[in-house]
């Protein structure tokens, strides 16, 4: 099965966006690693409904007037890691949570370092917002965007939300 992608330009750079046509696929940064979210073949499409949509919420985010997205996601992944992405999406907008907090969400008290890497592996970032999972002391952690990346990102939140 081919996927169909569009290219956002965004804040942080041009993102690809990869849709199925049950829903959005990945959001892969500029220099992401290949390896880090492994696709089948895709296809440049920019009128894929699925992509439309997202290019919109996307747009609306990074104008400051989304906090959540409405989007359909098609998470393909192990069911852990699909189980750590679902809770990625329970973070509110402008806050974070360590990745023990997610480990104890899910059930899996001891299982920070397996979140940890599950999060490293979030093939749909912003929307599931591996960006808001920091060190259990508040430290900032890897992010396939890269750090300053995730920096802009939380500033971005933050500052959103002090306005509302």
């Amino acid at each position: 099965m081919t996927l169909d992608y569009s290219i956002f330009p965004s804040p942080v750079g041009a993102l690809t966006l990869v849709a199925s046509d049950t829903g959005l696929v990945a959001i892969l940064w500029e220099d992401d690693d290949p390896a880090r979210v492994r696709l089948p073949a895709r296809q440049e499409r920019i009128d894929h409904p699925i992509l439309l949509m997202a290019h919109a919420q996307l747009t609306d985010y990074f104008a400051g007037t989304r906090r959540a997205f409405t989007i359909p996601l098609d998470f393909r992944g192990t069911p852990f890691q699909q189980l750590i992405w679902a809770a990625l999406l329970d973070i509110p907008f402008g806050e974070t949570r360590s990745y023990g907090d997610i480990a104890h969400a899910i059930g899996r008290p001891t299982a920070s370092r397996a979140v940890g890497a599950a999060n490293g592996r979030n093939p749909i970032s912003i929307i599931a917002p591996c960006h808001r999972v920091v060190g259990a002391n508040g430290a900032l952690t890897g992010f396939a965007g890269g750090m300053e990346t995730k920096r802009w990102l939380l500033d971005f939140e933050r500052s959103m939300s002090a306005v509302r």
